[in-house]
């Protein structure tokens, strides 16, 4: 079965204001070393699938500059491999995408000049470790036109923009609705979809004379004209749609059950860019308890249950507590910081108290000083 990928690199931005300010939501950094596009990339490429195209938008040039030509997804390949695909389209006048199905039109030759079988459509706001081949597999089994992934579990903060699914017993589609406050446990959509290469293309085509301008409104609830089916996934699963759901997923990195199930589940890695850096290096002066610090970094002062990203100095006598700390920042001598999210190249000058809570992280922005 050839399978093509498509990875919306920024649909969700809008609800992550602070990080994607100055990046994509593809390239937002995630676990001290990686980028949240690495876990829907790494994805596909365990799922088998080596033909993907990033649908890029606004600021994405850390976006190329992280994937590159795919090398370290094994994607650097004469035939397939990874394509950013320009974000621009015939629907608006040649503007930029306003929507998901905008995106889609814009790209519709990438995927017409294509011999696969079926489409895997992935946005990049869901930190996951999923086989996607036994969904492909189900999908082909039950001759479905869409399979749509989904999550069991119960709604929060987090699923606010999300579609729940109604399925009969044999896993066919019965009723889609958009999340109006409900509550309770719910079949959550994740936004990784499955569809026939053929009907996409097909709606493509007929999408003007139909009167199709977006996916949600006018196809996946038109559940009794096509075969939609759902398919469970299970595992760990994050979404990351806010600060506060970014600064919650990522504290959880720090129990050793979701690492193991995020990093090391049955042998499917999540690959990044490599960063040839030396390793952290700790004096005699640091104190590090329960964190996660990246290589490169010079810690001469106390982390505890925080998040440090590459290249980054703590300075002796400075305190970092319940925080993440972004790449190549720097904290300066009896500086204390708790629930502080701290963006890539940030400098914090000696003696300053910064402090927020686990709803609400302080944030310092990108290359900014304090």
């Amino acid at each position: 079965m050839k399978t093509l990928g498509i990875i919306f690199s920024s649909i969700h931005e809008r609800d992550i204001p602070e990080l994607t300010k100055v990046r994509t939501l593809a390239s937002v950094p995630f676990g001290g070393r990686y980028r949240l596009i690495d876990f829907v990339l790494s994805n596909m490429v365990n799922s088998g699938i080596t033909n993907i195209g990033i649908i890029a938008k606004y600021n994405y040039q850390s976006l190329m500059d992280h994937v590159q030509s795919g090398k370290s997804w094994g994607l650097a390949r004469k035939n397939g491999g990874l394509t950013i695909l320009p974000p621009f389209n015939d629907i608006s006048g040649g503007g930029v995408f306003n929507n998901r199905f905008e995106a889609i039109k814009s790209v519709e030759s990438f995927i017409r000049y294509n011999e696969a079988d079926y489409v895997v459509m992935a946005d990049c706001d869901i930190v996951c470790n999923f086989d996607l081949a036994p969904a492909i597999t189900a999908h082909e089994k039950n001759g479905a036109d869409i399979t749509l992934i989904y999550r069991k579990k119960a709604v929060d903060s987090s699923d606010k923009y999300r579609m729940f699914l109604e399925t009969d017993e044999n896993g066919k589609v019965t009723y889609v609705e958009k999340n109006n406050g409900s509550t309770g446990e719910k079949k959550v959509y994740t936004d990784f979809m499955i569809m026939s290469r053929r009907l996409l293309l097909y709606i493509l085509e007929n999408s003007k004379k139909w009167g199709i301008t977006s996916f949600s409104q006018n196809v996946l609830s038109n559940y009794k004209d096509y075969k939609i089916y759902a398919y469970e996934q299970d595992g760990y699963y994050a979404a990351v749609n806010s600060l506060t759901d970014y600064y919650k997923h990522s504290m959880e990195l720090l129990n050793p059950k979701v690492v193991k199930e995020l990093f090391y589940k049955g042998g499917a890695e999540i690959y990044t860019k490599v960063r040839d850096s030396a390793p952290a290096k700790f004096t005699d002066t640091a104190c590090v308890n329960d964190s996660m610090v990246a290589d490169g970094c010079i810690i001469e002062g106390e982390v505890t249950n925080s998040i440090i990203f590459r290249g980054c100095h703590i300075a002796k006598g400075a305190k970092v507590m319940n925080s993440i700390i972004m790449q190549d920042s720097v904290i300066e001598a009896n500086s204390t910081l708790n629930c502080v999210i701290m963006d890539k190249g940030a400098h914090v000058l000696d003696g300053r108290l910064l402090s927020g809570h686990p709803t609400h992280p302080y944030y310092i922005e990108k290359e900014s000083t304090i």
